[in-house]
């Protein structure tokens, strides 16, 4: 029942002349019956009333339409002011000769005199004793109703943007995350088959899983965390095809519910840069530890990677490269507030505690 009923009022906010036209019935029908006991009956209320819409309609869009956006807005304040004064007295006029010229004829008892129209216009104080309310308190409430609208559509264009953004970042990165990716993993396929190894069929599955992986689940919102630690699990076959005996690698799992959600392609990177900036840059025995725990919704992720004695020089930004950046962007568009990411370098290791909070 709320939910239609809000459908039902969006649609409405969505039609402007529906939601104009909806508003001027209903604070006419507001009118009549306040005013019925005054007036004797309904229908009196309610012809005076109607008439009365006339200058309170357009006093309305005069001030909607085109002093505020013409002047107020354009911070005009003193010909804003002016020209304000100025439209309340002409309207004040207007609604007095309605009255006048129209209500009296239809109900006041014959004869009587009418006012001149000089005589209405030079009376400024009955005119603003008891037309100016008349008129104006529609207009101001007519004001304050699309005000509200206009913050309403304002908000909700702010965050479809910001959603758009947050959907076109998070695409942009994993369209750098693809290739990056899948050009490592060619290069290890490549070696292999220089060696004429038997091992490059095992890659060529591996990475095949990968791609479907990347291509295709990857669209979704959230993965399983499962399914985010089998694509580590391929990625770390794959390397130790390539290392073989010569790389030391412990990867432990603890995780409580294997179908706990998690965004897609957000470990995967640390997990690659270890690899290239640990594995590949030593000449001795690399060593990398993966941890990965997940309790009550609770993530907690631990790599560690061993780093050359001599430093060469850093061609990729390790600390600043397409990784660690990636990964932190990917943290503050998807989790906000619910993670938290620290990063100890030592000269012989390279360690990054990583934790997500991923109740939804």
């Amino acid at each position: 029942m709320i939910k239609s009923l809000t459908l039902f009022s969006t649609s409405i906010l969505q039609k402007r002349w529906l939601s104009h036209v909806i508003f001027w019935i209903l604070l006419l029908l507001c009118y009549t019956l306040a005013m019925k006991d005054g007036y004797g009956s309904i229908s009196e209320s309610f012809n005076r009333n109607v008439i009365l819409l006339l200058p309170q309609i357009i006093a309305s869009y005069c001030l909607i339409y085109f002093l505020n956006p013409t002047f107020l807005y354009k911070k005009k304040y003193v010909l804003f002011g002016f020209l304000f004064l100025i439209s309340t007295y002409v309207f004040s006029i207007l609604a007095r000769v309605l009255v006048i010229y129209v209500v009296e004829e239809l109900y006041r008892e014959q004869p009587f005199r009418q006012e001149s129209l000089l005589e209405i216009a030079s009376d400024v104080k009955r005119l603003y004793q008891d037309f100016f309310h008349r008129v104006y308190l529609p207009v101001f409430l007519f004001a304050s109703v699309m005000l509200i609208r206009e913050r309403f559509e304002e908000k909700r264009r702010a965050e479809f943007l910001k959603k758009e953004k947050v959907i076109a970042e998070l695409n942009f990165m994993k369209a750098q995350i693809h290739p990056h990716f899948l050009f490592n993993t060619l290069n290890n396929l490549y070696v292999l088959t220089l060696q004429n190894s038997d091992k490059a069929s095992d890659t060529v599955l591996k990475l095949s899983e990968m791609l479907d992986y990347m291509l295709y689940k990857c669209n979704e919102n959230t993965v399983s965390i499962s399914e985010e630690t089998q694509l580590i699990q391929n990625y770390i076959d794959l390397e130790q095809l390539r290392y073989g005996n010569r790389l030391e690698l412990v990867f432990n799992k603890n995780i409580d519910d294997s179908q706990t959600q998690i965004a897609p392609l957000i470990l995967v990177s640390l997990v690659e840069n270890a690899f290239k900036h640990g594995a590949s840059g030593t000449v001795t025995i690399p060593k990398i530890r993966i941890e990965i725990g997940v309790k009550n919704k609770q993530l907690l992720f631990s790599i560690c990677n061993t780093k050359p004695a001599h430093v060469q020089k850093d061609v990729t930004n390790f600390k600043r490269g397409i990784g660690l950046v990636n990964t932190n962007s990917q943290l503050q568009l998807i989790y906000p507030n619910k993670h938290s990411m620290e990063v100890v370098e030592d000269k012989i290791s390279y360690n990054v505690e990583l934790q997500i909070n991923l109740n939804t």
